[in-house]
């Protein structure tokens, strides 16, 4: 066991970071979007009998997903019948795109922008090698006259994976140029993407493409061509295609991606083979937690913790933290995720309630004393504080595949009146069966095991939380959950 660290500074050294990667918010093309209906299935030419309109769908992590009745869902379901794409009446030469996708586990669709050049879509979820033909790629070109293991070419592979778990909703921004041709119909410009941000992040930029992809539905470039959506291999669902066509192709950065912050010598903490734990100030909306510890492990798998309340407040894929903010010019000491991050809370998630339908204190409510972390042999640390008299370690860790992080927090001494933790907050939870949870409507999972701690799903005015009563702490009580996403 290694010895128990309190709290310094830091606990692991930026360092300068060629590969990072930065949101595109500030650079983003803000044009209004129009957004093709999904009432019915009007918007598309000839739709194929694998094609329909449904009203919601339920996702699974390891199962396909399900469809309910209603509007606003575009579903692919593949049938031992003949599958087919599906292609928009609208057509298209420079168009911004924004789009919302589900896939099922192991599922493989696309968009082939003007029908020709595809912007692959598959379930990539936790891959640690990316290839032209995972989540976000842009797919490779086709021809058999080259020699035997050529035949593919000029596929662009995504930078990192922040693909997200099967079941869960995902978005696809894509800038794309189209192809430009004189009087005659020579081409004089090559189609150019120029750039693709998959759940948040950056991961292609300014790629120039010298002819159709792999599966064209039509054997020459134009300037116009319909969307089409793969429906031919697996299963998918769109809650949302929007576009417009005011693209910016000066929005390219010849530094990106060698650029974190907007400086001349940025500054990120990168995890390769171990965990990494940072310590800095973070900030979440108009809050600064000034007492985070951001761990990072392996698998690009990371979560961020904040020491003064016992609370895990964002989880992420991708890359780790840029640190410039804490090292440039005097620094305020902030960091940021790098990743694609997901949210919760940074509420307390222990406290005392009078009844069961009190409402959660907003701050700590029991006395909260912080004890530090302590690392086992493989570098995961165990997070230690007091709380209304029992004593606490909370250990957040990895799956060795890194799809999950699971939490098993324990209880030592007396409890002090009723009291409960708070596994989750969110506009809405919803119980799968089996444990599984969905949240925010198919944001990410929470698996809960079986077990004698039964939890309490509850409406509150801001939404529903999900609590666990903790019982017989002077038996040493645990709590286990696990965030899947």
């Amino acid at each position: 066991m290694r010895k128990t660290q309190f709290f310094s500074i830091k606990n692991a050294v930026g360092f300068f970071c060629l590969f990072a990667f930065i949101p595109l918010g500030s650079r983003a093309q803000n044009a209004a979007y129009t957004q093709v209906p999904l009432m019915d299935l009007s918007a598309f030419k000839t739709p194929p009998a694998n094609w329909s309109i449904a009203g919601s769908v339920k996702g699974n992590v390891d199962k396909p997903f399900e469809k309910q009745t209603g509007q606003g869902i575009l579903v692919n379901e593949p049938n031992q019948k003949k599958n087919e794409d599906i292609f928009t009446n609208l057509e298209h030469g420079d168009i911004n795109l924004d789009v919302d996708f589900m896939m099922p586990p192991g599922s493989n669709s696309g968009i082939y922008l003007q029908g020709r050049y595809e912007i692959q879509l598959l379930d990539s979820w936790a891959k640690d090698t990316l290839t032209s033909q995972d989540l976000g790629s842009v797919y490779e070109r086709w021809d058999e006259t080259r020699p035997n293991g050529d035949f593919g070419y000029q596929g662009i592979a995504p930078r990192v994976n922040v693909s997200r778990a099967p079941g869960l909703w995902q978005n696809i921004k894509i800038s794309f140029l189209a192809p430009k041709f004189d009087a005659s119909g020579k081409k004089i410009a090559n189609a150019r993407v120029i750039y693709i941000i998959l759940n948040g992040v950056p991961i292609i930029e300014n790629v120039e493409l010298t002819g159709p992809t792999r599966g064209s539905a039509f054997p020459t470039e134009a300037a116009m061509g319909p969307l089409r959506l793969q429906g031919d291999h697996g299963a998918v669902a769109f809650r949302s295609i929007k576009y417009n066509t005011t693209v910016n192709p000066s929005i390219h950065d010849p530094n990106w991606p060698a650029r974190v912050s907007n400086v001349e010598a940025p500054v990120s903490v990168e995890v390769k083979n171990e965990p990494i734990i940072q310590r800095s100030f973070v900030n979440i909306g108009s809050k600064m937690v000034t007492h985070a510890a951001n761990v990072g492990y392996p698998h690009h798998l990371n979560f961020a913790y904040d020491l003064e309340n016992g609370t895990v407040f964002q989880i992420w894929r991708g890359g780790f933290i840029d640190a410039t903010p804490m090292w440039w010019f005097r620094g305020d000491g902030t960091s940021k995720a790098l990743g694609s991050v997901i949210p919760l809370n940074d509420k307390p998630q222990l406290a005392v309630l009078i009844s069961g339908d009190a409402a959660w204190p907003d701050s700590l409510s029991i006395d909260y004393k912080p004890k530090g972390y302590e690392l086992d042999k493989q570098g995961y640390p165990t997070f230690k504080y007091i709380a209304a008299g029992l004593t606490v370690d909370d250990k957040v860790s990895p799956s060795s595949d890194g799809k999950v992080l699971t939490r098993r927090v324990t209880f030592n001494g007396t409890a002090q009146g009723n009291l409960y933790y708070r596994v989750a907050a969110a506009k809405s939870i919803d119980a799968m069966g089996n444990g599984m949870y969905s949240i925010n409507n198919y944001e990410y999972y929470l698996q809960l095991p079986k077990g004698d701690v039964k939890p309490v799903l509850r409406t509150t005015a801001a939404g529903q939380e999900l609590l666990l009563p903790v019982k017989d702490t002077d038996k040493g009580a645990t709590l286990e959950y696990s965030m899947i996403w």
